[in-house]
């Protein structure tokens, strides 16, 4: 009887450590969850080393900060913001559209990635319809703000943006935004070699939101990709006019 007695309370205590052993695990796993998670979407924001080489439209001549960086990183092809959005970020090319995915301007390894120009276009935006790529994360980090422009008022609060590269200012129109899927071939089709009349007649077809405020058709746009959904192959995708300044 005393040796049952025995066997029952280590058997007890045995699992009072097993249950402790697994609420520390748990305990362990869900810290490392949020810090890993807090560290994503950190990445995902500008920080102060990144932005000391932002632009403004201020500079006067070249913009030597954006310079700079493309010496630290010759994949730099400019800079996009849209004011009052999250939308503030160098913008990279690599040689394929995978290389950017999950790495940011400095080369590390980053889940939040870059923003990225297709490798079909031409790097220096010449080409009549040009693509950028950003993953989205939530909080607006990225191109987390992209979706935000399927609904009308948004739209109509942030229809400019600003394009800088080394030796040229564009300024960006927003006039439209499309819902779709990653296997839409007219919007993906981007290069040199886009009809860009075809192309503007697809977006004013299947636009979710339609605002172009002039009656001529741009000689250039630019389209700034997300996702509508991490587990999904939706994609939202806003269009504007692009315009050489300076």
């Amino acid at each position: 009887m005393q040796i049952t007695l025995r066997l029952v309370r280590l058997g007890d205590r045995l699992l009072s450590i097993l249950a402790g052993f697994l609420i520390l695990v748990m305990f362990l796993y869900g810290g490392y969850s949020l810090w890993d998670t807090a560290r994503i979407y950190g990445n995902a924001a500008v920080g102060e080393e990144l932005l000391k080489y932002k632009p403004t439209s201020e500079t006067e001549g070249e913009h030597l900060s954006l310079q700079e960086l493309a010496l630290i990183n010759p994949d730099t092809r400019g800079w996009l913001t849209i004011p009052d959005t999250h939308i503030d970020y160098p913008v990279l090319q690599g040689n394929d559209d995978m290389e950017y995915i999950n790495k940011d301007v400095f080369g590390e390894f980053s889940l939040s990635g870059s923003l990225f120009l297709s490798c079909r276009n031409s790097s220096d935006f010449s080409d009549g319809y040009s693509l950028i790529y950003g993953h989205h994360m939530d909080h607006g980090g990225m191109f987390g703000d992209v979706v935000e422009y399927t609904d009308i008022s948004y739209f109509e609060k942030h229809m400019e943006g600003w394009l800088y590269l080394a030796d040229a200012t564009y300024q960006i129109q927003m006039f439209a935004c499309v819902e779709t899927d990653a296997y839409d071939s007219m919007i993906y089709g981007c290069g040199a070699d886009t009809d860009l009349n075809k192309l503007l007649s697809y977006i004013e077809e299947h636009a979710v939101v339609y605002k172009n405020t002039t009656t001529d058709r741009p000689a250039q746009v630019i389209g700034l990709s997300t996702c509508a959904d991490a587990r999904t192959n939706g994609r939202v995708i806003v269009f504007g006019r692009l315009e050489k300044i300076s």
